[in-house]
Order: structure tokens, then sequence, then C-alpha cells
């Protein structure tokens, strides 16, 4: 048994010689250091040798399983070694070769149309006010004239916390109140974008969180000519010099009187398209003179005092601009849509 472990060394190492590349070495492998390989069967056959013949058997064939698995790394070592430096040697790089720029981010559609929004109100003397995300049952609803249990509250689907009278916003229009108790008396011109939370069911024209841009100008003799003049104002520089707008009455608890403004499609010019449901007109925002109730509120004598407001949905607006027909694309994260912006 010694004499054959002496040949099943030789031979091993006479083939592990000639090996030449991996794949061969890796056959090497399972034909001499496998479990069907000879030194593997004569280390299961111990149990069948002599008593005094096993332990002579048993060490050799551990040194001999030893010996073969330092030459299979050593010519593993040299294999890797040969390959790489032909890899120096042969694959060059080549330095006039252009290089691969990173691909470069853009901004979010939404946030590009909200960029532009809020240049155009700068352009027109508004600042920019930011209020919280999670309000108030007070400021959110009572002090905007929807107080408990009035049916104007089916209108939003409110998100409501663990903490009782507390919430996420269901619009911007608990900033006019915040923005009025800080400023009054004095004059007011700002816009107040930022997300608001509904809880609706998702499909391609309602999502439970959306951008919105809120309006608010309060002053001495304002009227409802100029919140009209002021709003087209902004249509032209949103849409094109040549826009045409429409106002029609609406109902909002915290305006009266209230209305929604439409512009002319500025896809098909006012003749109709399946974007514009065949109308020519496409709505744009809700407006109207801010409430008596909520001048109060807000810290303004409405004896002195008016005002006007209005609220826009931002995707809303890049998706008639774009012909977007599902809003659950801004919020996908799909690069194939992203990039297109």
């Amino acid at each position: 048994m010694l004499n054959r472990l002496e040949a099943i060394q030789a031979s091993a190492e006479a083939e592990l010689a000639a090996v030449t590349n991996e794949v061969e070495l890796q056959a090497w492998k399972v034909r001499h250091l496998g479990r069907s390989a000879p030194l593997g069967e004569v280390l299961d056959g111990l149990r069948s040798l002599a008593k005094d013949e096993r332990p002579a058997v048993g060490k050799r064939s551990n040194e001999v399983k030893a010996r073969l698995e330092a030459a299979f790394g050593a010519r593993q070592e040299v294999l890797e070694a040969r390959d790489l430096q032909r890899s120096l040697l042969e694959d060059r790089l080549d330095v006039t070769l252009p290089g691969r720029p990173p691909a470069a981010g853009r901004l979010h559609p939404a946030t590009q149309t909200l960029r532009q929004i809020f240049a155009i109100w700068a352009e027109m003397g508004f600042q920019i006010y930011r209020s919280p995300d999670v309000e108030s049952d007070e400021f959110n609803f009572e002090l905007l004239n929807i107080p408990a249990h009035h049916p104007a509250r089916d209108m939003w689907d409110t998100f409501y916390t663990t903490t009782p009278g507390v919430l996420l916003r269901t619009h911007t229009s608990p900033g006019q109140i915040r923005v009025m108790r800080e400023r009054a008396p004095e004059p007011i011109r700002v816009i107040l974008p930022g997300m608001c939370y509904r809880y609706e069911q998702t499909d391609a024209s309602h999502e439970a969180q959306f951008n919105q841009v809120e309006g608010l100008a309060v002053g001495a003799g304002i009227t409802f000519a100029d919140l009209k003049g002021t709003l087209t104002s902004f249509a032209r520089r949103m849409f094109g010099d040549q826009v045409r707008t429409r106002f029609r009455a609406d109902h909002f608890p915290f305006t009266e009187p209230s209305a929604d403004m439409s512009v002319e499609c500025f896809l098909c010019g006012g003749q109709g398209c399946g974007v514009c449901k065949q109308t020519g007109w496409l709505e744009i925002l809700g407006c109207g003179m801010v409430h008596p109730t909520v001048l109060r509120n807000g810290g303004y004598d409405p004896e002195r005092f008016s005002g006007f407001a209005f609220g826009m949905g931002t995707e809303r607006i890049t998706m008639l601009k774009h012909r977007i027909d599902d809003i659950r694309a801004f919020w996908a994260n799909d690069l194939r849509f992203l990039e297109q912006f």
C-alpha cells in the first residue's frame, strides 16, 4: 500500500507539471484530490487494513495529500502570475480613446414646473412662504371656515395621526393663516408651495401625495378684478402671450366669491382634442376672494382689508404641458420616464 501511495504521488506531480491553464488545473484537482481519486480510495480503505499497517499507511496518505494540495496551490499561483503578466503586455490601455462621461442627472419634471412657477411669481412681486406638512385640525380646517362636521370636509380625504387633532395637511391653505398672523396688519403677497397628502384611491388621475402652489394677496382695496388680472398675467407668462383664459363660478369654503380658471388648450388651440376632452379649455387652478371669516382669523379686519387666494397643482400643469396621462409616473422613479425631461 505504501508503494501505491508513492506511485500516486509521482503520477500526480508529473501531470501537474504539464498543466498550462486554469481549466486543466481544475480537472487535475478533481482527478487527484477528489473523493473518487486514487488517494481518496486509499483513505476510504484504511479500515480494511490490518491494525499494524493502518498507522503507517494513514500517516503516509495524509503526507501525500498535503504535498499534492501544496503543489496545487503553488501551480495555481504560477499560472495566475503568468496570466497577469500576459494581460499587462497584451491588453494595453489606449489612452487616445475618448473617455466615457458619467450620465448627468436631471431635475424631476415636477421640480422643473415648480421652479418655472416660482420664477414667474417672483417677477410679479410674490415671496415664497413655507408652511409645515404636519398641521393641526384647527389650521387645516377650522380657521379656514370649515368647522367640525361641515360637509365641505368630505372634499378632503385626510390622513390623521395617532395624536388627536394632528394630521398631514390636505392642502397648502393652512399657510394662509400662518403668514397672515405673522404679518398682520401689513400687506401680503406670497405663494405657499408644498406637498399635500390625501387618503385617496390611487389611479391615473389621483395620488396620495402631490405638489400644490397656493397664492395669497391681502391689502386695502383689493378686488376680484385684481385677482383676474393677476392670474391672467400668470397664464400668459406660463403658457404664452396669446393664451386666453376663462373664469367660471365655483365654491370653496375659504373664498367668496370663488371661481376656477381655465386656459385655452395649448395643444389644439381651442379647437377640441382628447387632452381637453373636446372642450378647448384646460382647468389649471381654483381661486376666489378671501372669505371675511378667514381674514378675521388671520388677524385682518375685513372692513378695512380684502384679498384674493388661488391654488394650483403642479403635477396637473406638467401633465397638461407634456401630455402625460398617468400621475403615478411622477413617483414611480422609472428612468425611462424621467430621462425624457
